[in-house]
């Protein structure tokens, strides 16, 4: 098949090519004929740019006008719109005629050096910003987490009990959504409440694991990439024993061990003292006086008196004893319940005395 060369036969030489006289500055000649061609070509730019808005706007005030044409109920409302399109129609045709009279004359332009050579092809990607996401607010934070913890609970555990390294990265490769901060936080309440059921050997387990999500969670943050690129190259550089990086892993091992062995015993302490305080709560008697308390203040001779549950012997104790005296233990006694008064007292309505402790009975301590 012949070639048809006829395209070439129309270039512009380039600027440098000419011949000039020895007595004319060719430099400053090349300069001055590429900046009129340049001129040239920005104007012709201008004129196509023109144009094409020019045919735009007509296009937009015809679609405007038909739709108006097609809503109008008033006859000569109708009329003026019907003129107003006749003429965007006819201008519409004459913004057509001229572009198709540019494309023609760049067509039949000579080719130059700036226009010779073209990309055959181009693509341009645009990539799509995400949405913004919203803000949770803490309850909704908290919700989230729940939900997910109650959701992946038994793959969570399965991963702390997992002491290879092999096994564990296989593992989380499977189980790409583990790799998060709510599996690290699970772990470290795991190993808290583990700690707590003096499971100390297990915690110790789950705390390396917790471990190496945290570390991997770090090293993408520090990368800016998903923490699931970040899998791979945690465990493949801590298999190959670089013994500062595996130091650094292990003294923060211990550190975290030490943090949970700490974070344990103040649970349990706190969870004792709430316990004692409910059941303070519930001993105390009428007076708000705790009868253990009570009973561990009075002397023994009185003491002995509750422990035999001798109701002459408490009485004789108290006649023994100077009146005021008596009357601040048997006080005591009647408000911390140790001692309940008698029916006859009751319903007599005064304050018992050691001389009326016949008709009182002691109760447990």
């Amino acid at each position: 098949m012949p070639i048809d060369y006829s395209k070439w036969k129309d270039i512009e030489i380039s600027d440098d090519e000419d011949d000039t006289h020895p007595n004319i500055d060719t430099p400053s000649l090349f300069r001055w004929r590429h900046q009129a061609r340049v001129e040239r070509m920005g104007e012709f730019e201008k004129k196509k740019t023109e144009l094409k808005d020019s045919l735009e706007m007509s296009q937009r005030e015809l679609a405007e006008r038909k739709k108006k044409l097609r809503e109008a109920d008033d006859e000569k409302e109708k009329q003026k719109l019907q003129a107003d399109i006749t003429k965007l129609e006819k201008d519409l045709k004459d913004w057509e005629m001229k572009e198709a009279a540019l494309e023609k004359e760049e067509a039949l332009a000579p080719w130059n050096i700036d226009t010779i050579c073209r990309d055959g092809f181009s693509k341009t990607t645009v990539n799509k910003i995400p949405e913004k996401q919203k803000e949770l607010t803490e309850d909704e934070k908290m919700e989230q987490t729940r939900v997910f913890m109650d959701k992946y609970k038994d793959e969570i555990e399965k991963f702390g009990f997992y002491n290879k390294w092999g096994d564990s990265k296989d593992y989380l490769l499977a189980r790409q959504h583990l790799v998060c901060e709510d599996t690290a936080s699970y772990l470290t309440i795991w190993c808290v409440n583990l700690q707590m059921e003096e499971k100390t050997e297990l915690m110790k387990q789950v705390a390396h694991q917790t471990i190496v999500m945290q570390y991997i969670l770090e090293l993408a943050k520090t990368m800016k990439v998903p923490p699931i690129a970040c899998v791979g190259s945690f465990f493949d550089k801590i298999q190959v024993c670089d013994d500062k990086y595996m130091q650094g892993f292990n003294n923060e091992l211990e550190a975290f061990i030490g943090r949970i062995i700490r974070r344990a015993k103040e649970k349990t302490d706190k969870l004792v003292a709430e316990y004692e305080a409910e059941e303070r709560q519930k001993r105390l008697g009428p007076g708000g006086l705790d009868p253990q308390e009570v009973y561990e203040e009075l002397p023994v001779e009185l003491q002995q008196c509750f422990d035999s549950k001798d109701i002459q012997m408490l009485q004789d104790v108290l006649v023994s004893m100077e009146p005021k005296e008596a009357e601040m233990w048997l006080k005591k006694c009647i408000d911390s319940g140790l001692w309940v008064p008698g029916a006859n007292d009751a319903a007599a309505g005064g304050e018992p005395s050691a001389e009326g402790a016949t008709e009182q009975e002691p109760t447990d301590s």
